[in-house]
């Protein structure tokens, strides 16, 4: 079997290589954004009812329903990936995420298409779900394998930090749409606005993904194993995998809890304007690109488990405190600040997360192995993470209950932390490409 180009020359370690391939990252997470941004209008469109709160709890379903497709689409496209190559996958994963973000902006609301409207939603996040199972997967190893051996912490952190970027133009979209229409606009069609505009910016996405190389550490390569090889070296792997799925419990956890859930968390439970939620998960974009590849940086000359230590550790000991609060005194300034702080905490774990996990996973299964540890751990966590957050509040009455949620996550990362040294050098000798990753 050979690899994808015989003649594929080395990817350049350079920024525009890094803008060319975290470009359909951009699209993934953006899409992702804006539905968790615009859920209250997406509910009265799609899932309208008497009772606000059953409304927005379908919706958010909805949005981690597409979570759920992630695991089936890691193992799949990250088998795809694993043996055709990096190149042909990312395009793959971009055109599916292309299809599903226009369906979700095209198709009528419920008044229009009865039952059939919330389906169609439905399938369309599916879609991207599925999608995006492998996208940050391949994108993370990507990146991994073009880095100079002592910057692959900077390197990949730029997956991460092109989720920032969305996060930025999607907050940036919102303020715009409110300052420019009415809100009952906004809430009838305007919310749809940003699902077009994504749509026409995948022409684009696509011209600058087509200009990617494959990776040499691929090409070099002489044999690509089939997806039964695959499926049973990630299956003698599960054990990394589990573990690996722990640490990303923590990452994707904080990172929808300060995201996507922020403007519904100040709009529906600390009773602020919609400007002002959409400012706060502005800054909280922009707090996380520049902490992200500062971090990143700092896992290349210290280490990754020293970080990931200190920082599941510190969030442990200042999520639920920091939400308990900012509840008792809920303005503008302090939710800005509590967020900060989340926000930091994220990006210092996460810029040493994502490239320890993609260096400790084997070779030859590396896309599909990162990719099926990072969906595990958003489909069955992370994505539910605005409708676990609201449950709790809702079921207990406390509004500080996220916090919990968080800590909760950060213990996961933790145990996955300290147990995945010890299967890294259980399995040592499979890893036949790379040197483990830093201890």
């Amino acid at each position: 079997m050979t690899s994808f180009s015989s003649s594929a020359k080395k990817p350049q370690g350079s920024a525009r290589t890094i803008f060319n391939v975290t470009s359909g990252n951009f699209l993934e997470m953006y899409d992702f954004m804006v539905f968790g941004y615009y859920a209250t209008a997406i509910a009265k469109t799609f899932f309208p009812g008497d009772d606000p709160f059953a409304s927005l709890m379908l919706t958010l379903m909805t949005f981690g329903a597409g979570f759920l497709m992630r695991p089936l689409g890691a193992i799949i496209l990250g088998s795809y990936i694993d043996h055709h190559g990096r190149r042909k996958g990312l395009l793959l994963t971009l055109g599916l995420m292309a299809i599903g973000t226009l369906t979700i902006a095209i198709v009528p609301g419920y008044n229009m298409l009865g039952a059939a409207a919330p389906i169609l939603i439905l399938l369309g996040r599916l879609l991207q779900g599925f999608s995006a199972g492998v996208e940050l997967g391949g994108v993370s190893v990507y990146l991994s394998e073009i880095a100079p051996k002592n910057r692959k912490g900077f390197f990949v952190s730029w997956q991460s930090g092109s989720q920032q970027v969305a996060v930025i133009f999607a907050a940036l979209l919102g303020l715009g749409l409110n300052h420019l229409l009415a809100k009952d606009q906004v809430t009838d069609w305007g919310w749809r606005i940003p699902f077009f505009i994504g749509c026409l910016i995948v022409p684009f996405l696509f011209w600058v993904r087509r200009m990617l190389e494959e990776t040499e550490a691929f090409s070099q390569r002489k044999v690509h194993p089939s997806m039964r090889q695959i499926v049973r070296g990630v299956a003698s792997n599960w054990a990394l995998v589990l573990a690996g799925m722990l640490m990303v419990v923590t990452t994707t956890v904080m990172f929808y809890m300060i995201t996507a859930f922020t403007p519904t968390f100040g709009k529906t439970v600390l009773m602020m304007s919609d400007k002002q939620s959409f400012l706060v998960t502005l800054c909280v974009g922009l707090s996380n690109l520049i902490w992200l590849p500062i971090m990143g940086a700092v896992s290349d000359r210290y280490g990754r488990r020293p970080l990931l230590i200190l920082f599941t550790v510190l969030m442990i000991a200042t999520a639920w405190p920091v939400l308990h609060w900012l509840v008792g005194s809920p303005t503008f300034s302090h939710l800005l600040e509590a967020e900060l702080w989340l926000s930091f905490l994220y990006a210092s774990y996460n810029g040493a997360m994502v490239v320890y996990l993609a260096e400790v996973m084997p070779a030859e299964v590396r896309a599909t192995g990162f990719s099926l540890a990072y969906s595990l751990a958003t489909a069955l966590f992370g994505g539910f993470t605005p409708a676990m957050s609201s449950y709790l509040i809702h079921a207990t009455g406390d509004k500080a209950m996220p916090g919990v949620w968080l800590t909760f996550a950060a213990v996961c990362g933790l145990l996955g932390t300290l147990l995945i040294k010890r299967l890294v050098q259980q399995y040592q000798t499979r890893q036949t490409s790379e040197p483990v990753a830093q201890m």
